[in-house]
């Protein structure tokens, strides 16, 4: 026996030290890998804009406390709109080209993006775009291109925005799966779904006007690149007069009808290269990493902090998905105690969520100001919650197509008493009070609970209107006339005065450096994400797949979509601040 110990000591042993061997591999591969050589950039190149995997405007710093380990990445928005900026002036760089690109950004970010893309074309540099397919987004990009080829059999999308709802009022009454609902705001359409079957008009007007809006500044935008009037652009929206690559030709939406073999051709023309020979290019997260990592801003004293809060709002330290208590909070600390730090732009692209959250951020804020300007840069959306951290801020930026507003607040309940009362189950309490039991998932809602919730959700409605009204200065009148939870595109937030300014995040941070007349100065990207060991294999071994990924290979992407608006609600805990639906405009 002793002898099978020992050998099944000596095996766990040989076990345990393989695998601290194999990690321990891949951590140094980690630390000192990947990003120790810088690319080439060749005379005469063309930079490829690939922008399918950027989702966010920051990519996000993280420190590996436990195991010394610090990583940044230069994967976000805000990395390629420096990076088109340094191609600009950058002279082995001719011109870029924008192959059939996919966006997964938002709207104000396609925005951003646009603008960029338009000042580096007034370097004399080319732009060209081509496309088997565009998406009404992905033209909306590409339309701002010096040429824009389509191919023969290929589509594009130009019909005017829309968006879906889904109702859940029958399939709880059939299945006896409900979610009891306690809101103020009669736009506060979060929680509609469980209510109703239809579109109520109240959602219906909200949704119209802020769709309308968004698409008149695409449009704008659109006339301005293809010299075509707004009018012929509805025209041709509303005809569907771009269905084919011919029609698209004739009303001017494109300029070649023609193969990517073509296309390519042509750009060897423009930097006269022979057709036998490849041109030189470079990818523009490769040219991204390269120009986030140069030393050339590191000796500016004066610095202005960007925080961006992007995603849900929550407790906990969060992510560059998820806007944490912990992280924001440290970064407002870390920012106004920095006397090289003499400005902070809150970049924020959230559709809200706990109000408790956000009112601690807001208070975070409201000390920072005392000490050092805080200037607002809104993204595709900054709504309820994301206002909520907005509204106290010294100048608030947006987007026309920017999604703001949505002031109001609800809480959701799950509540199976029916399916129990279905299938034969009991649930019996005992308590020593009152209100001790609180709420019961198998019991129906009584109106004494009912009654203390609705106080609880009044009173954070009076307070989230009070803080917009003296942030704002406004009076608490005016503030609900326009509140009741009810979404805004930017350009109506501006002229009812939620906003100070149509601009986007450079504008913002020129507002700031006037403010604190800072003429040369950098930026210092926030949050730093503080991470544990176990978040540093949290996607999983680089030959594993996440859990995430491989849900969305079995059911697509659609669906999974479904099983994580319900995963969000369900995980909501006490009174939120969120935007009234998920919009995915179309």
């Amino acid at each position: 026996m002793k002898f099978l110990g020992n050998v099944l000591s000596t095996i766990v042993g040989l076990f345990v030290f393989c695998m601290l061997f194999f990690f321990g591999i891949l951590l140094i591969a980690a630390i000192f890998g990947g990003n120790s050589s810088r690319t080439v950039v060749k005379n005469n190149s063309v930079l490829e804009l690939n922008l399918e995997e950027v989702t966010n405007d920051y990519g996000g710093k993280f420190n590996y406390e436990e195991i010394g380990f610090y990583e940044a990445n230069h994967d976000g928005l805000t990395d390629i709109l420096k990076a088109i900026e340094a191609a600009k002036n950058d002279e082995k760089i001719k011109g870029i080209s924008i192959l059939n690109n996919t966006l997964a950004l938002g709207v104000a970010q396609t925005k951003a993006l646009r603008d960029q893309l338009e000042d580096f074309k007034k370097s004399g540099k080319f732009v060209m775009a081509y496309g088997n397919v565009y998406s009404q987004k992905d033209y909306y990009l590409n339309s701002v291109a010096n040429t824009v080829y389509l191919n023969p059999v290929g589509e594009l999308d130009f019909k005017g925005l829309s968006t879906e709802v889904m109702y859940y009022k029958d399939f709880q009454e059939k299945t006896g799966l409900k979610m009891e609902v306690i809101r103020h705001g009669k736009y506060k359409s979060a929680v509609e779904p469980f209510l109703l079957n239809q579109m109520s008009p109240e959602n219906r007007d909200q949704i119209t006007t802020f769709l309308t809006s968004i698409w008149n500044a695409m449009a704008i935008d659109i006339s301005k690149s293809r010299n075509i009037p707004v009018a012929q652009l509805n025209t041709i929206a509303s005809g569907l007069l771009a269905r084919t690559p011919e029609m698209a030709l004739q009303n001017k939406l494109i300029d070649k009808i023609a193969y990517e073999d073509v296309y390519h051709d042509d750009i060897r023309k423009v930097l006269k290269v022979d057709s036998d020979d490849d041109y030189n290019t470079i990818d523009i997260m490769d040219y991204a990493q390269d120009i986030a990592t140069s030393t050339s801003d590191f000796e500016t004293k004066d610095k202005i902090a960007v925080i961006y809060a992007q995603g849900e709002i929550g407790s906990g330290e969060g992510d560059i998905n998820t806007v944490g208590e912990g992280s924001m909070r440290r970064s407002l600390q870390e920012a106004r105690k920095d006397d090289n730090i003499k400005a902070i732009v809150l970049r924020i692209n959230s559709p809200g969520g706990s109000a408790l959250t956000s009112d601690l951020i807001w208070r975070e804020i409201e000390i920072t100001k005392k000490v050092k300007p805080v200037v607002v840069s809104m993204g595709n959306l900054a709504a309820s919650g994301g206002y909520y951290i907005a509204c106290n801020a010294n100048e608030i930026f947006a987007e026309a197509s920017t999604i703001t507003g949505s002031i109001g607040v609800f809480g959701t309940l799950p509540n199976l008493s029916e399916v129990t009362k279905k299938y034969g189950i009991n649930t019996e309490l005992v308590e020593t009070h009152e209100n001790a039991s609180g709420y019961s998932l198998f019991k129906p809602l009584d109106d004494n609970f009912r009654k203390i919730t609705q106080e609880g959700v009044e009173h954070i409605y009076n307070v989230f209107v009070t803080r917009v009204a003296t942030g704002r200065k406004m009076t608490f009148a005016q503030v609900d006339a326009i509140a009741q939870g009810r979404v805004w595109a930017g350009s109506d937030a501006l002229r009812l005065g939620l906003v100070d300014k149509i601009g986007g995040l450079d504008a913002a941070l020129a507002y700031a450096s006037n403010l604190v007349k800072v003429k040369d100065y950098s930026t210092v990207d926030y949050p730093k994400y503080e991470k544990d060991f176990k978040d540093f294999f949290g996607g999983g071994l680089p030959f594993m797949k996440s859990r995430e990924n491989l849900i969305k290979e079995e059911i697509g992407l659609e669906n999974y979509k479904i099983i994580e608006q319900i995963r969000k609600m369900n995980s909501q805990k006490g009174v939120q601040a969120m935007l009234p639906f998920e919009v995915n405009v179309k």
